[in-house]
């Protein structure tokens, strides 16, 4: 059996009387795919932010490496090695790729006190992570984002996460907005994460870009997972959309 890399026990979330997360537990293992479905208003966003440092549970633990922790902030999920790809990059699109893949961690040469950017380092080292993410065509590190692609913002995105060791990559609604073959490139950028030794927790409407790439797929409705050992191998579109929308009581094996 796979050993845990984060486990999420008992979570419960409340906004005021409103209660987004009820008793949820959810685990991902090492080099692991997990899909992550549900209807709008199922609380996988909640869940997400809770588990990426952005809001708070109002009880429950998260155990990371098999230690519980206290996920406070983005900051400490990113200390623990869980990084978030939302929607919209969360690249600063005026900078270059460069700086945006180093953005807040930045190499640095000569003595430390004068803080002077190593930008033939930075720019070496994002040639060879665009290349690794699948980008073959030559873009120079110092392209601002304002003019990639949305495939290749993502790219750029995943290969940060990648690069800074995390081991959880959590990709929020990657392929919005994107054409096929963009979509195709960053379900690849997603098995290669994978291939180099992470983890992914991927969310996404389009069932079928879920079934291409993970492992298993948990389900969540009305605050709650309903189902959280969906093999796509042995299931199909219709039977998952049918656990989503409550037709199926129970998950499908």
């Amino acid at each position: 059996m796979s050993e845990d890399l984060i486990r999420m026990e008992h979570i419960d979330k409340f906004y005021g009387r409103v209660q987004a997360l009820d008793d949820v537990n959810f685990n991902v293992t090492r080099q692991e795919i997990v899909g992550l479905l549900g209807d709008n208003g199922a609380g996988k966003s909640t869940l997400i932010k809770v588990l990426s440092g952005a809001v708070r549970a109002t009880s429950g633990d998260i155990i990371v490496h098999g230690k519980r922790v206290d996920i406070r902030s983005t900051t400490d999920a990113i200390a623990l090695g869980i990084e978030t790809i939302y929607q919209d990059s969360a690249l600063v699109t005026q900078l270059s790729i460069a700086r945006n893949l180093f953005l807040g961690r930045e190499p640095l040469k000569g003595p430390r006190f004068l803080n002077r950017m190593d930008a033939k380092l930075m720019e070496q080292v994002t040639g060879e992570l665009l290349r690794k993410v699948g980008i073959g065509k030559s873009i120079p590190a110092s392209t601002p984002i304002s003019s990639l692609s949305g495939g290749e913002r993502q790219a750029v995105a995943i290969a940060r996460a990648m690069h800074f060791d995390s081991d959880l990559i959590i990709l929020d609604e990657p392929t919005n907005n994107l054409g096929v073959a963009e979509t195709q490139g960053v379900l690849r950028f997603v098995r290669n994460a994978r291939d180099s030794g992470h983890s992914c927790i991927l969310i996404a409407h389009n069932i079928h870009h879920v079934f291409q790439v993970v492992d298993r797929i948990a389900v969540m409705r009305h605050g709650r997972i309903v189902a959280d050992d969906i093999d796509p191998k042995h299931t199909t579109v219709a039977e998952v959309e049918a656990v989503i929308t409550g037709e199926f009581a129970d998950s499908t094996h």
